[in-house]
């Protein structure tokens, strides 16, 4: 990776007779050699590579006129390096090391955030990472936004990579979120099944109107109702970028905190003056990864691990408590202790 791009490109090739049936990630390497495999992995991934106008797999094959399309953001020069930061270790062995990831921290480097990342800990905490995922993204399978907390699994080797990839890929990983979102929710439970890809109008944010959307589906269930708020359980099908906070920003049930999808303007309906002021301060979207459950890559054994609520938002959800009317049957009051039920 010593040649790099110092500012966007956007390019565009078509596949030859003679590129037929490559595939895609090994075409584009060979495309533009400036470019490492690693970070075309990472932009098909990132939704920045589309194959006739549509987001495709890394491990696509091409056909002869294929017209591939390829946006590249500029990326850092240095490799990770280890860094001591601590670590909310959840559970370890020679293969997986599963984090309860600090709202704030991001997972890998990238522009804007070179270092103090999760993998900058890993790699001081670890010293033998997967190196399938590149210098930048060492044992990284899978990712949490950076002001989400909770967990996430990384792999130490890369016979645990592959096999970590290839349950995501296969939906086999299952992932579930407790959030907090704006509006009284219609309805107990539901599904949101609405494509997502980039924005049309700003590569940095996603959209469920994009014209190279991926399939997405997201299942929820309300927990607790305060009125001008609701809590949610939510379980993803799909792990599409910003795919929970997409969904339910579409639905008209933005998460609080969220500075990207979010509505500044609800908290306007916030009368409780302490209750705004935490809402105010909170500096995170409200969500949590709060329980996550896989094969183990060696002994095949299913495992499950839970975290529970962080500080921050069990505050906040006490004062939203305190301030939302006495409904009789609000499933909330039986459960609150139990976040993880």
């Amino acid at each position: 990776m010593s040649n790099k791009p110092d500012e966007s490109k956007d390019l565009s090739f078509t596949v030859s007779p003679e590129q037929a049936d490559m595939r895609l990630d090994v075409f584009l390497t060979y495309a533009d050699p400036e470019f490492s495999r690693s970070q075309i992995k990472y932009a098909i991934e990132e939704g920045d590579v589309t194959v006739n106008g549509k987001e495709p797999k890394v491990s696509q094959h091409l056909k002869a006129g294929d017209v591939v399309e390829l946006h590249l953001e500029p990326v850092i020069e240095a490799a990770a390096v280890p860094q001591d930061i601590p670590l909310d270790i959840v559970y370890e062995d020679t293969s997986i090391i599963v984090i309860n990831k600090p709202a704030g921290m991001v997972v890998h480097p990238a522009p804007g955030n070179p270092d103090q990342t999760l993998v900058n800990a890993l790699l001081f905490h670890c010293r033998d990472l997967s190196g399938i995922g590149g210098v930048l993204r060492p044992g990284i399978v899978h990712r949490l936004d950076k002001e989400t907390s909770g967990l996430i699994v990384a792999a130490k080797t890369d016979q645990a990579h592959r096999s970590l990839s290839a349950q995501f890929e296969k939906h086999e990983v299952h992932k579930k979120y407790i959030t907090l979102v704006w509006g009284d929710v219609k309805g107990q439970s539901g599904e949101i099944v609405l494509p997502v890809g980039r924005h049309p109008g700003d590569r940095k944010k996603m959209s469920t109107k994009s014209r190279h959307g991926k399939d997405a589906l997201t299942l929820w269930k309300v927990r607790e109702r305060y009125g001008t708020a609701t809590l949610l359980d939510i379980e993803i099908k799909t792990g599409r970028t910003h795919q929970i906070r997409v969904h339910l920003s579409e639905r008209g049930y933005p998460v609080i905190g969220d500075t990207v999808y979010g509505n500044p303007s609800k908290i306007n309906i916030i009368k409780n003056a302490e209750l705004k002021a935490r809402i105010k301060s909170l500096q995170r979207q409200a969500l949590h990864a709060a329980q996550l459950s896989f094969l183990h890559p060696q002994s095949g054994e299913r495992l499950a691990f839970k975290a529970q609520l962080p500080e921050d938002i069990e505050n906040l959800l006490f004062l939203f408590r305190g301030s939302a009317p006495d409904r009789s049957g609000n499933p909330g009051l039986q459960n609150r202790k139990d976040p993880l039920r």
